[in-house]
């Protein structure tokens, strides 16, 4: 009896006055794509009551970043209150008391020294200040304790008091309520070390209702379809919304929306203390003055450059893949090893009411389930938000050429008036399952291709032909001769459709810059690869060649390009009359050059043979002159340099013509090669 009394005082001093906290139920979610929800939380709350909402500590950066509250009844909310972010040991440290594990009654007392209280002892109440407390042994019984309390009545007497007799006992100080109430508090919440509670604050006395409205991290929901192609009649899509309820509280009859869509989303810390750090400064006038030591006077030298900081100048500074099941043409199922499986299943649609009314939302689109949702905590919900008809086609695919046989495909154009969120596929045809599929998100009027299979009935074989480089184009302007060459690849499929059905196949081809089509358009394009049509006859094969062409482009200037590619040039096809008649006149005139040039030359060389030649002759005749009796021969070297001096400037007027005509003649190709055009 003495402990239970000990141990339980401070809890009830402590929640005697504590003020009521009212819950707030869900009303409203509104799951996104992006890992976000936002929740609507409303109720009435009783005169006196502060609405509490709980949440995980990781949430918190979200809500005070997105938190907005209503009231409505006339009140004023006066503060949003949460608790904190710091560690239980640093809200305690500034209590003037501890509580700890098993402490009592009289040991908390005994921090409480001066204190008033008043208690019931026995038939008479006691008002006094506390002394001191301690707990001792009995007499009689070491294993028994006993609690004792030393005050200091009103009369002035100092008394011990039992406190195992003591039926009541309160702090008269409300201060010291209060803050033994939050002791407790802090000590109740930090129990659930992942919850964080917020607390809604009026003014207002009177009973009303309060809203509360935020956003907070939830997993993202998920949709799922299921394609459904009936032997008659229009294919059926039916879609479910997968959703998590991974908080704290059920939701129960709440109004669920999903919204397809990312719109930017982002975590900012605001729950954690932020603490900036501040420059010091104080007053010159504050500060002591230090005494200051003067030196001797010395002969006066010249002084260092100083800078600021006191450093001297220019002194250095611091630097810091899966099995798959195949429909037999038997209509069974059966294993890839042929072994079978009995008759298929029929699946028909869905048997569900579907309430999801969906509307856009700007850049988004949203599913508002008119029915309320009930999802208890930690479970999940399947909730069906769409089952239309839309326009559907069966196709083939082939896209992958390494492959002989061709996917199994439908082109999806999406005629329900509603956004399709992106998400998994599965195909049944005729009742029976035939495929799975990916598909992203489809937007209204748009439409997409899904492959769910092989089709084992079609093979395609790619032969593949190239032709060498040809001259299309030749223009001539300014003197830039300009030619456009073309290279075709034809790739031929032979398809071949072994079923007894006709059959619509789509072939893709990836884009290839610098390249377009001869013989045959594409049907349609995406942002990688172009897409033909063929029809397939049943049990008939057929061949589709598809006939590309890359042209490239080469510019030359006319005056240092060879007469003899000129000449090439000339015999292609793809040049005019005009056009060939101009580069014959440009090659004559390049012709005439080159003769002029080759003569040149020759003269040249003549001419450098007797400069040399003479200088030889004369060496011999400093020779000579210097020995007797050599007159003859004197003689005859003075005869061959008068002829070489002869020839030398015949050799040299020459070279001045064929220089002339040279020039003459460039300036007339240059005239032709600004002046044609082709």
């Amino acid at each position: 009896m003495k402990r239970r009394i000990s141990r339980s005082l401070p809890a009830a001093l402590a929640t005697a006055g504590m003020l009521a906290a009212g819950d707030l139920p869900v009303r409203q979610v509104i799951l996104y794509k992006h890992g976000v929800a936002f929740f609507e939380r409303s109720g009435d709350l009783a005169p006196g009551e502060s609405a509490k909402l709980d949440f995980k500590a990781s949430d918190m950066n979200d809500v005070l970043k997105s938190l907005t509250v209503e009231e409505t009844g006339g009140g004023m909310i006066t503060g949003v209150r949460y608790d904190s972010s710091q560690p239980l040991a640093n809200r305690l440290a500034d209590f003037p008391f501890k509580l700890g594990d098993r402490q009592s009654l009289a040991q908390f007392l005994d921090q409480l020294k001066g204190a008033r209280i008043e208690m019931q002892y026995g038939s008479q109440p006691v008002k006094a200040s506390v002394v001191s407390g301690r707990v001792t042994q009995d007499k009689d019984n070491k294993d028994v304790s006993k609690e004792i309390l030393v005050v200091l009545t009103e009369s002035g007497d100092l008394r011990s008091i039992d406190l195992s007799a003591v039926q009541s006992l309160r702090l008269t100080d409300p201060a010291l309520q209060l803050q033994l109430r939050e002791y407790l508090s802090a000590v109740a919440n930090s129990r659930n070390k992942d919850q964080r509670s917020v607390y809604i604050d009026s003014a207002d006395k009177k009973g009303r209702k309060i809203s509360a409205n935020y956003m907070i991290p939830m997993p993202a929901w998920k949709s799922s379809y299921r394609l459904l192609f009936p032997q008659t009649g229009e294919p059926m899509l039916e879609g479910w919304a997968i959703i998590d309820n991974t908080t704290a509280d059920d939701w129960t009859n709440i109004k669920l929306s999903v919204v397809s869509g990312r719109p930017i989303s982002f975590v900012t810390k605001l729950y954690d203390p932020k603490f900036m750090a501040r420059p010091y400064a104080e007053l010159a006038e504050d500060r002591a003055v230090a005494p200051e030591v003067y030196g001797g006077a010395m002969d006066q030298v010249a002084a260092a450059p100083m800078v600021a900081g006191g450093m001297k100048a220019n002194q250095p500074g611091r630097t810091e893949q899966f099995a798959m099941l195949q429909k037999s043409p038997g209509d069974r199922f059966s294993r890839t090893d042929g072994t079978s499986l009995g008759e298929p299943v029929a699946v028909s649609q869905s048997s569900v009411v579907v309430s999801a009314q969906g509307r856009d939302l700007g850049e988004l689109f949203e599913y508002n389930f008119a029915t309320p949702v009930t999802v208890k905590r930690n479970e999940s919900a399947m909730i069906p938000f769409l089952q239309q008809t839309l326009g559907a086609r069966k196709l083939l695919i082939y896209s992958d050429h390494s492959t002989p046989n061709p996917r199994n495909a439908a082109e999806l154009a999406n005629s329900t008036g509603k956004t399709l969120d992106g998400g998994p596929i599965t195909v049944y045809d005729g009742g029976a399952y035939a495929g799975e599929a990916l598909m992203e998100t489809l937007k209204a009027t748009d439409k997409r291709l899904i492959s769910y299979g092989i089709d084992l009935g079609t093979r395609i074989t790619t032969a593949i032909d190239s032709t060498a480089s040809a001259v299309r184009e030749v223009k001539l302007s300014r003197g830039y001769l300009t030619t456009k060459n073309a290279v075709r690849e034809t790739n031929t499929y032979t398809i071949k459709n072994a079923d007894a059905k006709a059959k619509t196949l789509i072939i893709e081809r990836p884009i290839r810059n610098g390249y377009k089509f001869i013989n045959t358009k594409p049907s349609e394009s995406t942002e990688k690869s172009h897409r033909f049509e063929v029809k397939l006859a049943p049990n008939q094969s057929v061949q589709f060649p598809i006939i590309e062409e890359s042209q490239a482009q080469e510019t030359f200037a006319v005056n240092n390009v060879d007469s003899d590619l000129i000449a090439v040039w000339t015999q292609n096809k793809a040049i005019s009359a005009n056009g060939r008649q101009a580069l014959d006149r440009i090659r004559a005139k390049q012709e005439e050059i080159n003769l002029l040039n080759r003569d040149l030359e020759s003269t040249t060389v003549q001419l450098n043979e007797l400069i040399t030649d003479q200088a030889r002759v004369r060496q011999n005749l400093g020779s000579l002159n210097q020995l007797a009796g050599q007159e003859a021969l004197v003689q005859k070297y003075a005869r061959d340099l008068a002829t070489q001096e002869t020839s030398i400037a015949q050799l040299r007027d020459k070279s001045a013509d064929l220089r002339k005509k040279k020039a003459t003649s460039e300036a007339d190709l240059n005239r032709l090669l600004l002046t044609l055009e082709f």
